[in-house]
């Protein structure tokens, strides 16, 4: 299926480094589906706040965790969340040329609170199979009280802007090419360990499957 490109707007033009710009939805759904940690960038009461938290999405949305003690997740305000990986650190043989790889995506948007209950489980089973896929089926559900302590909120994915960094420095064809200095990329990745288990926990309970077998895999 063929998705419809992100709209060029004001909001998400590129104006620098446009080459690594992309209008692609599927590289911000990579991006997204990439990672389960944002920044979620907010005013209140006239001072900027920018909030780590986790998400979920759907094709339409992207949905945002937290609790109604939370002044950032009041809702119906504007917002802007971003998503950014490391892939490694691009070590040039001037350090004007350094850089950094990188896949980033920035989501323009008011966020809108989630009231209605069978919204709020499903953004809520995104947002937890987004970060460990087979464990909403495993856990026990949010009751009625814990669902009244949370805040969810939709976020459209409509306006976005992707940047991707990919390669070696850029100096590899200029003058800096003579020093005889060494240049190239440190990659940067991360791996999920062994589960940990509870202290608490009985010696014989099992680790599920679908935990276990994300030990050594790549994050992001």
């Amino acid at each position: 299926m063929t998705l419809d490109p992100l709209p060029d707007t004001d909001l998400t033009r590129h104006r620098r480094l446009r080459a690594q710009g992309s209008l692609d939805r599927a590289d911000l759904n990579a991006i997204l589906d990439a990672g389960f940690v944002c920044h979620l960038g907010v005013l209140v009461e006239g001072r900027p706040l920018v909030v780590p938290t986790v998400y979920g999405r759907d094709e339409r949305y992207l949905y945002l965790h937290g609790s109604v003690a939370s002044r950032s997740l009041g809702g119906g305000t504007p917002v802007c969340v971003t998503v950014t990986h490391v892939d490694g650190l691009v070590l040039a043989r001037s350090v004007f040329e350094h850089g950094v790889n990188y896949r980033s995506a920035m989501i323009h948007g008011e966020a809108r609170k989630v009231t209605d209950p069978e919204e709020k489980l499903e953004g809520l089973r995104r947002l937890t199979e987004h970060a460990t896929p087979g464990q909403w089926s495993y856990a026990r559900r949010p009751n009625r009280k814990e669902l009244a302590a949370t805040t969810l909120l939709a976020l459209s994915l409509e306006e976005a802007s992707v940047k991707i960094r990919t390669g070696p420095p850029e100096d590899g064809d200029g003058p800096d090419a003579e020093l005889g200095r060494w240049a190239g990329v440190l990659p940067l990745t991360s791996v999920w360990g062994a589960p940990v288990a509870d202290p608490a926990l009985a010696a014989e309970t099992p680790v599920p499957e679908h935990i276990a077998r994300r030990e050594g895999t790549r994050y992001a």
